[in-house]
């Protein structure tokens, strides 16, 4: 698929309008096998005050090649090449079981069996209401890779349930940096231990980190960027507990969705 997403002849058949920067649908062709592709030119990125301009469509790579290098498989194939508007990042499209939900607000009296809730909160007329999302090992897994990326931006809208029963996390642009920046919708397993599962993974992307990642990261985020990765992963196998809110800063995107 990499080889597909790298090579392949991109066709661009729509664009995602919601989307804050020019995020574009369409897709990619080699040797008679074609996938749906998702394209994010860097000429198309909205000029952030705390982040680089130009180093968001890197960033997604960046956030795939740690989830390959981890096991987590939370994140699509995606690569940084050329295409119809320059150099951009291409990620394979989920299409996704929309009977299935992971990440929600509802009344209180909806919450899902067996859901967590995040936040309390009121609506548009005062009703109250609840963000919670599902108890699930692969979000357990998505949780711990948003720590360790530092995951910014990890709205319930970019945590997606496959058809193919996979869970996936997409928009990875608000990664990386330097400062403590974690804003997402799983906070459910605060304090929590992670499961052996999960701190294998970490384990495994420590070793990564020692052998190879550091040089294929190393074209997309900046040395000190790596040097702060490497500091997170650290920190989380020396207390392999889900971290707080660091009370710093908003702890949940905005807006959630």
């Amino acid at each position: 698929m990499p080889g597909l997403l790298r090579h392949g002849r991109i066709e661009i058949t729509g664009r995602l309008v919601d989307a804050s920067n020019a995020t574009l649908f369409g897709t990619v062709t080699l040797d008679g096998v074609e996938a749906q592709c998702v394209y994010k030119p860097v000429r198309g990125e909205r000029p952030l005050w705390d982040f680089p301009d130009g180093t968001l469509a890197g960033r997604e790579v960046s956030a795939f090649l740690v989830s390959e290098a981890a096991g987590f498989g939370v994140v699509p194939p995606t690569v940084l090449r050329d295409g119809p508007f320059g150099t951009g990042m291409v990620q394979v499209w989920v299409d996704t079981d929309d009977e299935r939900e992971l990440v929600d607000v509802c009344a209180p009296a909806d919450v899902p069996e067996g859901w967590i809730g995040v936040l309390r909160a009121r609506g548009d007329y005062g009703e109250p209401a609840v963000l919670a999302h599902a108890d699930l090992p692969e979000l357990q897994v998505m949780a711990a890779f948003d720590v360790v990326t530092n995951n910014a931006d990890r709205k319930g809208g970019h945590v997606l349930a496959g058809t193919d029963g996979n869970v996936y996390g997409v928009d990875h642009g608000l990664c990386m940096h330097t400062d403590h920046k974690l804003r997402t919708v799983l906070w459910g397993w605060v304090g929590k231990r992670l499961p052996e599962p999960v701190l294998d993974k970490v384990e495994r992307l420590r070793a990564a980190l020692e052998a190879d990642l550091c040089d294929a990261l190393s074209d997309h985020i900046t040395r000190r960027e790596l040097r702060t990765l490497t500091r997170r992963v650290d920190r989380l196998l020396a207390e392999p507990c889900y971290p707080e809110p660091s009370g710093h800063g908003p702890a949940i995107p905005w807006p959630a969705f």
